[in-house]
């Protein structure tokens, strides 16, 4: 499956974005979608992860902030932003992979996306 992320940009504290993540290749249903992001010098951490039938996940540093949705209809994953504080600054990446186990680990995830920019100024 191939992954296109968009929706990144320079935004100030407090603010909104949603992120989006399309799909094409594959049947888009059959995948766990997750949201990774890095920043300059760290790890790629994980951000958040959605199951095929919805059930979520979240890093607990973005609990009530960030939101992950998909609409299989329209083969796309999204990322809800909101509240964004400059720690928020990152590349994010979208991922998919089949199986909804240990979520959180880039490693298991088979395909991945290009990267948005999400910078937050203080």
């Amino acid at each position: 499956v191939q992954l296109q992320a968009s929706g990144g940009g320079l935004v100030q504290t407090g603010a909104s974005l949603r992120l989006s993540c399309a799909a094409s290749g594959r049947t888009f249903s059959n995948y766990v979608m997750g949201w990774f992001r890095q920043a300059p010098g760290k790890e790629r951490e994980f951000v958040a992860a959605i199951s095929q039938g919805g059930s979520t996940y979240y890093a607990d540093s973005v609990k009530g902030r960030l939101t992950i949705s998909r609409d299989n209809a329209k083969d796309t994953a999204y990322l809800q932003m909101n509240s964004l504080k400059p720690e928020d600054t990152a590349v994010y990446y979208c991922a998919a992979k089949t199986l909804f186990v240990i979520p959180a680990v880039p490693r298991t995830y088979d395909y991945w996306g290009q990267g948005t920019q999400v910078t937050v100024s203080s």
